[in-house]
């Protein structure tokens, strides 16, 4: 399979890559601004290849459909793991604050998905990263307002592709991940440890992302040890 993986520098895009770089028959395209992990993954899939890629997904320009198109041109699978969390009181929020997290966890996914839209398969499968925070009827926690509501976005987002690509064959469908202990939970909330770890999430997401377009489109999906 052709497979594209954002924010795949570290914790559960990483991850997700090392499980799919364990399959067979598999290329994949990792996108990351950093890629010194990506360059040493170990791939034991037979006649299965690694391409990171350095970008910054918030300035998506016609380079990038050119470079992924130099490694192949359809594509089936894309996740948009990709994301930022600024941990702040409401009152403290800046719009660049607003703005970062906007562009990066719901701006980049339009930009990614409408520039690549043209190269998915029939039966595709995208799968959008969402949190928990941003599902909804699900508790909620000071300082996270914002990245919430980009997360909301996204569900949503994610929601309308699912209908509008029904013609074309693109299945859609996120995943509400609840906390998973990574570089990004530890930044934001220090001291806290959570019990799911990015390998554990990682072959979730993998799987999910191989099987579940059969069942499944336009759902939002909650992935969380905690009750909402």
């Amino acid at each position: 399979m052709n497979i594209i993986v954002t924010g795949a520098g570290k914790g559960i895009g990483f991850e997700t890559v090392k499980a799919f770089c364990k399959e067979p028959n598999n290329n994949i395209i990792a996108i990351s601004r950093n890629i010194d992990n990506l360059k040493m993954v170990n791939i034991t899939g037979n006649n299965t290849f690694l391409f990171p890629v350095s970008y910054d997904l918030s300035e998506i320009k016609d380079d990038l459909l050119e470079t992924i198109n130099s490694q192949f041109n359809k594509i089936d699978i894309l996740i948009n793991n990709a994301g930022i969390l600024i941990n702040k009181p409401f009152d403290s929020l800046s719009s660049n604050d607003f703005d970062q997290m906007f562009n990066v966890n719901v701006k980049s996914v339009f930009k990614l998905i409408k520039t690549l839209l043209p190269q998915f398969n029939i039966g595709s499968h995208i799968v959008n990263i969402s949190s928990m925070g941003g599902f909804q009827g699900s508790a909620k926690f000071n300082g996270l307002s914002l990245y919430s509501a980009s997360k909301g976005a996204l569900n949503i987002l994610t929601e309308c592709l699912a209908e509008e690509f029904k013609e074309m064959g693109i299945k859609v469908n996120c995943l509400a991940l609840g906390s998973v202990n990574t570089e990004m939970l530890q930044q934001a909330f220090q001291g806290y440890e959570a019990q799911v770890q990015p390998n554990e999430m990682a072959l979730y997401i993998k799987n999910f992302a191989e099987t579940a377009q059969h069942y499944l489109n336009g759902k939002i999906i909650p992935v969380s040890l905690s009750i909402p």
